[in-house]
């Protein structure tokens, strides 16, 4: 994909709650390290007061203003994959899209998701164990992330939602590329959480506009390691539970900047450079502190 040249890039953020988020930054330094004037946008739902079904509308409105690309988070991971006009073999996979690329008229749906978890899992957390992993959530972010933990090696993934269709579905899916028997539905989380290696939330439980804990408290114990792919708050509830019981616990920090990176890439065309952008967030975050 050919960089964009000699004009300002035009991106937007789509999703529920997002006016902490810090990727608009992360963008817009990186495009001002480069030379590149980068202009980014956060669509709101709340704020707009509106849900998923105003996709469409919404999507007519970003090809009309000439926007270049998209990053797209919860609730509109998977809502919108029927309105893109093609996705990377990787979303197609995965079952959602958190990046578009727009050309012309075409929305073209990417997930940075998977390789972001991946890359903050395999830093932060590659010498853990992984025999098995409960997972709590199979939305669009969770289907991600449940991808990239069996491609970092998880032999057994439990995987919980209030909503089992959806694990379900996403089951069959994982069984298409990993095979049979690597990924289950979750039944009783106080007997997997007993046996498990470690947890991961990939739900938005512990965000700022939604807190509280994703598994009880009295499940946690410190032979657990613990992910959480939120970050605003970096420190959620169960991080701050998990790291006072002693447990070894990654925060959604390095997903986050890694999955810009390469949105960032497919959006400008542009390499980017990672290190910088972690060094920004790191800022970001401390400043927010």
């Amino acid at each position: 994909m050919s960089a964009i040249n000699d004009r300002s890039v035009l991106v937007g953020l789509i999703g529920a709650g997002i006016q902490q988020s810090k990727t608009p930054d992360l963008h817009m330094e990186e495009g001002r390290r480069q030379g590149m004037p980068y202009v980014y946008k956060l669509i709101d739902l709340d704020s707009l007061e509106l849900d998923a079904e105003a996709l469409p509308e919404l999507l007519r409105a970003v090809r009309q203003s000439a926007f270049d690309g998209l990053n797209v988070t919860f609730p509109c991971k998977q809502t919108i994959l029927p309105y893109l006009d093609e996705l990377s073999d990787e979303a197609r996979a995965i079952g959602a899209v958190n990046t578009v690329v727009i050309r012309g008229e075409m929305l073209i749906g990417h997930n940075t998701d998977c390789t972001g978890f991946g890359e903050a899992f395999r830093r932060n957390l590659g010498q853990a164990p992984r025999r098995r992993v409960v997972q709590m959530g199979a939305g669009g972010a969770g289907a991600a992330v449940a991808n990239a933990l069996l491609e970092q090696g998880v032999e057994t993934l439990v995987i919980f939602d209030t909503d089992v269709g959806k694990v379900r579905e996403l089951i069959a899916s994982l069984k298409g590329r990993f095979g049979t028997g690597r990924a289950h539905v979750g039944v009783d989380l106080a007997a997997e959480m007993a046996t498990a290696d470690g947890m991961v939330n990939t739900t938005p439980v512990g965000m700022d506009k939604l807190p509280g804990m994703p598994v009880p408290e009295p499940l946690l114990r410190s032979e657990l390691w613990v992910a959480d792919i939120i970050y605003f708050p970096m420190e959620t509830e169960l991080l701050s539970k998990a790291r006072a019981l002693g447990c070894t616990t990654m925060d959604g920090t390095n997903m986050a900047v890694f999955q810009a990176v390469k949105a960032f890439e497919l959006i400008s065309g542009r390499p980017a450079d990672a290190t910088r952008m972690m060094a920004h967030f790191q800022q970001l975050a401390a400043a927010g502190d």
